[in-house]
């Protein structure tokens, strides 16, 4: 049987820092019947004494109604006692928050189970408290029964419980998503945010797949898997379909998992949504293009202009002239001729362009950076 006793409030407010309530008053020892510290034997012979003072636990035995008999020097210097001072408490003096009732619920469980293993705080003579685990069963010596605590300090492994749990609070409450795969590539963990990014709604639906079944690209799949299996780390993009129908830009990096031995145990496997940056990024190349085209607009405009207005003033004056001056209405006729083969080669190159590129209309104009004032950079073959 396990039993859980918090520690005193006062121990416990007194252990953390905080200041006490005036309202709350000091414990009140437990008054249990003592015996003269320097006279209290020594429980068993010689051989129990070397087994009892062996023992890499604290050692406390106490009689049934919980009165400290004999400790061992681990017991000690856990609890900063020596002997005498141990042997003029009570177990409930030495458990923060236990009471007679305690020592009573001890009793009662061990007349049906070998052992009680309990979860509390001890106090140490200096007013601190630190966690323990006791381990409380029935001793029987020269035909007297009493009971044997041994009591291990876990005060490491409470320090190492609370930064996983604090590691495991971080991994869960992360906008990035984060997955936990073993060497077959099948997923043993994911966050919150990994069942958000990729469409479910329970983390069982991830957990037991297959990663080559969950990407897009079984191929990219292959090759991430590949990479970190041989031991190198992989980083890339990859696109979802989100479950309103936009697509769902991720970056993926996955790096080698190893065990407490530096062996190869899987992946670890994080998702970032870089969706609003794709999208920003896609929207300045618009504008820049839209940019390049107005430019582009009024370059063309330029370039075709001039041959425009050569073949128009070219086919008035030839209109003017035709019946009166016919050396020069040939003449008007050659030059329409070649404005309007300039014209053809103009919009031939400009149908073949893939590179809009504008240079100043006015030689040293770099600064205005208006449309109107560069033209198309065209060369007419």
């Amino acid at each position: 049987m396990r039993i859980d006793i918090p520690p005193d409030l006062r121990d416990e407010l007194l252990r953390t820092g905080r200041r006490l309530p005036v309202a709350i008053p000091a414990a009140e020892p437990v008054q249990t019947p003592q015996k003269p510290a320097s006279t209290a034997p020594h429980v068993g012979g010689a051989d129990f004494q070397q087994l009892f003072h062996s023992v890499y636990d604290g050692a406390v035995i106490a009689e049934t109604n919980g009165r400290i008999v004999d400790s061992n020097s681990r017991a000690q210097d856990f609890l900063q006692r020596n002997r005498e001072g141990l042997c003029a408490l009570s177990i409930a003096d030495v458990i923060s928050g236990a009471n007679a009732s305690t020592v009573a619920t001890i009793n009662d469980t061990l007349d049906k189970d070998r052992f009680v293993l309990i979860q509390a705080y001890c106090n140490r003579k200096d007013g601190r408290i630190f966690p323990t685990e006791i381990a409380v069963n029935r001793l029987t010596v020269n035909g007297q029964q009493y009971l044997c605590l041994f009591i291990r300090d876990i005060t490491w492994r409470r320090q190492a419980e609370e930064m996983l749990r604090t590691v495991h609070n971080a991994i869960q409450n992360t906008s990035t998503g984060i997955a936990i795969a073993n060497v077959d590539a099948k997923v043993e963990y994911v966050n919150h945010a990994t069942v958000r990014l990729w469409g479910y709604e329970r983390q069982e639906q991830i957990v037991g797949r297959n990663l080559r079944a969950l990407f897009p690209d079984p191929k990219q799949a292959e090759e991430m898997i590949a990479s970190v299996l041989a031991g190198r780390s992989w980083t890339g993009e990859t696109v979802l379909h989100g479950r309103d129908g936009m697509l769902l830009y991720l970056r993926v990096a996955a790096a080698v998992n190893r065990d407490a031995d530096d062996e190869l145990s899987g992946m670890v496997l994080s998702f970032l949504d870089i969706s609003d940056r794709k999208r920003a990024d896609e929207a300045e190349r618009q504008a820049e293009r839209q940019r390049v085209m107005v430019e582009s607009l009024g370059a063309a405009c330029h370039h075709l202009g001039q041959p425009a207005t050569v073949l128009l003033a070219s086919l008035e004056l030839m209109a003017r002239v035709r019946h009166t001056d016919k050396g020069l209405a040939d003449e008007l006729l050659s030059s329409s001729i070649d404005a309007a083969e300039s014209l053809r080669k103009m919009l031939h190159n400009l149908n073949d362009i893939t590179e809009y590129r504008t240079t100043p209309y006015i030689e040293g104009d770099n600064e205005s950076g208006l449309a109107q004032s560069r033209i198309l950079d065209v060369s007419i073959q």
